[in-house]
């Protein structure tokens, strides 16, 4: 078999830049779009101070997160290694640049002009159109490795069938080849010098070595990564906070996971008293809008069709075929009045959250999405905010119909709702533990405990209190439900638009720069372990 890996040394790297020129002149892209960069890392302090030069872009992953989250099909994953992009059925969710722990992937939406007014003649000779709204990235430069095999030549041995950022090194720090072949120029370096892959903890997989230590011979394991000081003067390698996703997205997961924790709460109250099908259609008009959202969202929307072609492996594709049947039973049963139709819904309403969870829980690079603790924690969430929004419309129903619901039937409504509001503060507690230290980007986590109205703390309590006074005062168990949506509404809108902070950059070990040593690794904008 084939691999194609490219080994980067970093104690040849000067930061030139060459290669990121090179990169963009052969795919001409957007301004501000760099599929390949080089980052400077300095640390320490006076005297002892360490720098590097670091070449990042698409590492063409063995275990691909952005493969395996597309819904579309348009990522692909080559025999030789290299990960592709189809163009032409992309829909554009940026899904993928959710799940790039390396920030390695893109999104254009309208041409750019790199200096403002009138595109350049260049510019414009060069635009491609296929690229807009669509994911793009580093590709290897697939297409002149595919052109020079097919005249006989060699990757990585000949420039014209290897990728331009490796042959434009000025200092020979990049180097292209098979790492399946033994005798490979790539596999006898790697067999000559200590190096690490960036984020391996991670299990991708990168198809990217950096070597850092000219050892012969030197294999032993790599030392943990302490951070020495934070970079100086370079905020592109601290964890961002991701923009891909915005409120539209956001409104997927407040009304989808509302709406169908309301329907199942609809069901649930089916079987001790006569339906409430205003409920119904609420909370399938809420999920209907959050899909609507999504559809706002995407860079090519009228491709949607395309988001079912992937239910093997991606979550969004399982989120899309289970709201098919979710609205075809519930549809049916708020026309038919049928509460059987509604029963059989409520279990794909159920699996329509749980798939919302799992599609956060499969972006791995995003570190507060990726806890498995998360998948809980949402589609509880979920069941609270539609436990909290159906006690809401059922007192509404109530004085509109001018008809008394029931001392029992308004004991098991506050004692779910109660039961639902501890849960979720419980899950909460449980995630927030298992993030610790270490466990995600400082400024993330500072964003998620200084959450107004979380689901920790005085706001959890004033709604327990609300729902024990239910019984006294009725309508408090309103406010208490309303109270309760709006804190998941609150700590969603957190968690994706104000929490949402990515990888970051990191390397484990410091390169030997002239003369001197290799020394610990850097991890900056986290705490240590």
């Amino acid at each position: 078999m084939t691999r194609y890996a490219i080994v980067a040394d970093l104690n040849r790297c000067v930061g030139c830049q060459t290669c990121t020129s090179a990169c963009k002149h052969q795919n001409a892209t957007a301004p501000g779009i760099q599929w390949r960069k080089v980052l400077d890392f300095e640390v320490g302090e006076f005297p002892e101070v360490s720098r590097a030069f670091v070449p990042v872009g698409c590492m063409h992953c063995d275990e691909p997160p952005c493969l395996e989250v597309c819904p579309s099909t348009a990522t692909r994953k080559r025999a030789d290694g290299i990960v592709t992009i189809d163009y032409d059925i992309c829909i554009g969710c940026a899904y993928c640049a959710i799940a790039c722990p390396y920030q390695a992937r893109f999104r254009v939406d309208a041409p750019a002009n790199a200096y403002g007014g009138e595109r350049m003649r260049h510019e414009r000779l060069r635009d491609d159109p296929a690229r807009l709204g669509v994911a793009q990235k580093c590709t290897f430069c697939v297409e002149r490795i595919d052109a020079g095999m097919a005249a006989g030549l060699v990757p990585g041995i000949d420039p014209e069938a290897t990728p331009a950022c490796v042959n434009s090194c000025i200092a020979g720090a990049l180097t292209f080849g098979d790492i399946e072949d033994a005798d490979s120029n790539v596999s006898t370096l790697l067999r000559e010098n200590r190096h690490f892959r960036m984020h391996e903890d991670l299990g991708t997989g990168p198809g990217i070595y950096y070597l850092y230590d000219g050892e012969i011979g030197q294999t032993a394991p790599i030392e943990p990564a302490p951070m020495v000081a934070e970079p100086a003067g370079m905020a592109a390698v601290l964890p961002r906070l991701q923009h891909s996703w915005d409120w539209r997205a956001v409104g997927n997961f407040i009304f989808g996971g509302a709406g169908s924790g309301l329907l199942i709460a609809a069901a649930l109250y089916g079987l001790i008293a006569p339906p409430m099908w205003s409920a119904v259609f609420l909370g399938l008009a809420l999920v209907g809008a959050g899909l609507g959202c999504v559809w706002l969202e995407i860079g090519r929307p009228w491709r949607f069709l395309n988001v079912f072609r992937h239910p093997a492996q991606s979550w969004m594709s399982r989120e899309a075929g289970i709201a098919l049947a979710y609205f075809a039973l519930g549809g049916l049963a708020w026309l038919t009045g049928a509460l059987a139709l509604l029963l059989l819904a409520a279990p794909f309403a159920f699996a329509f959250v749980y798939a919302q969870a799992r599609i956060l829980r499969a972006a791995r690079g995003i570190p507060l999405w990726r806890q498995k603790q998360i998948v809980p924690l949402i589609v509880v969430t979920g069941l609270t905010e539609g436990a909290g929004l159906f006690a809401v419309v059922a007192l509404i129903d109530q004085a509109l119909a001018g008809v008394d619901i029931g001392l029992l039937h308004h004991g098991w409504l506050a004692g779910g709702l109660f039961a639902l509001v501890v849960l979720r503060f419980a899950l909460w507690q449980v995630y927030r533990r298992a993030l610790g230290h270490g466990g995600a980007p400082k400024a993330a986590l500072a964003e998620l405990d200084e959450t107004p109205l979380a689901l920790a703390g005085l706001g959890q309590a004033i709604i327990l209190v609300l729902v024990s006074a239910a019984f006294l005062t009725p309508a408090s168990l309103g406010v208490a439900g309303a109270l309760a949506l709006l804190t998941g509404w609150r700590f969603k809108f957190a968690l994706v638009t104000r929490a949402a902070f990515n990888q970051g950059y990191e390397i484990a070990r410091m390169p030997a720069r002239g003369a001197g040593v290799s020394g610990p690794g850097i991890r900056p904008g986290w705490v240590a372990e």
